[in-house]
């Protein structure tokens, strides 16, 4: 297939790299020249503009920051939607608000585009290695249209719902992803304010009833695990600024429907504190250094 894809950041610099390896013709995009450059050395052909993509392109997928992003890109008389051919499927994989994509929905049925949320989870080493999961709102019909592409970059695509659907599922398990790591940290800064070896608290811990993903594949405290970003000073990976993102995104959300989520609100506001404290860059791993001992 012909494939536009714009983002070209951690996560879609990766996944567009994955269509390119699997046969697609992919053109990529992003505002950052220092990505552009670096995924044309690898070869990736890349765009002038978003809209130099379009002509021919059978698929658009998207991977941008926030809703503000995505709705600048596709809507009004200068957005994508206005130039994209009809019957043309596209795919936003950006983490945002289930009402902005619902906005893009609805405006892309209005003009006879497909258009489906589908959010990721995996980091930046589930892009790397295709084998994200991907939370996808809209038809089924559209999903199986969807799919060929979708399983180049992920080993896990579940149908959440119609548009929007998606990204709730995302905002619930990034809520509880953020709680997840703060309650291990704790307990992991804990056991070393004992003398308790890291590396063997973070293994009883994790064959035991306290296991869970940042035992396993994200462990928060450097030199636990060689590959994730703890060990490589909290470089890379899922940024706490998205992380605190996420979590407003749910509280607002929590909101809207008058659910109670205390925990969820309660990580929000660490993470803002860890993001003032000048730790927005790092990876979100990185809320380890509130609650370990000086």
């Amino acid at each position: 297939m012909k494939i536009a894809f714009i983002g070209l950041g951690n996560m879609g610099g990766p996944m567009a790299m994955n269509l390119h390896k699997a046969g697609h013709q992919v053109s990529g995009f992003d505002l950052s020249e220092a990505a552009c450059k670096k995924y044309a050395a690898d070869g990736l052909a890349i765009a002038a503009t978003a809209a130099a993509m379009l002509d021919g392109a059978e698929v658009v997928v998207s991977m941008l920051p926030a809703s503000q992003h995505v709705e600048a890109l596709y809507l009004g008389d200068n957005g994508l939607l206005a130039r994209i051919a009809p019957g043309t499927l596209v795919i936003d994989s950006s983490t945002i608000a289930a009402a902005s994509s619902r906005k893009v929905a609805e405006e892309g049925r209005k003009r006879g585009i497909a258009v489906l949320d589908a959010p990721v989870s995996g980091g930046t080493g589930g892009a790397i290695a295709g084998t994200l999961t991907f939370m996808v709102g809209g038809s089924t019909a559209d999903l199986e249209r969807a799919r060929p592409v979708l399983e180049k970059m992920g080993t896990n695509i579940f149908h959440a719902g119609d548009a929007g659907a998606g990204q709730t599922a995302k905002i619930c398990n990034n809520m509880l992803l953020g709680i997840l790591m703060i309650g291990t940290s704790e307990a992991l800064a804990l056991g070393v304010a004992n003398g308790l070896d890291p590396k063997v608290l973070s293994e009883i811990m994790r064959r035991s009833s306290g296991g869970n993903w940042a035992l396993e594949k994200y462990n928060p405290m450097p030199g636990v695990m060689e590959t994730a970003p703890a060990s490589k000073n909290y470089a890379g990976g899922f940024g706490t600024d998205l992380m605190l993102k996420d979590l407003g995104l749910a509280q607002e959300n929590a909101a809207a429907v008058r659910a109670s989520t205390p925990l969820g609100g309660l990580a929000r506001n660490l993470y803002a504190a860890h993001s003032l404290a000048g730790h927005g860059a790092l990876d979100f791993s990185s809320v380890l250094k509130m609650v370990q001992k000086g």
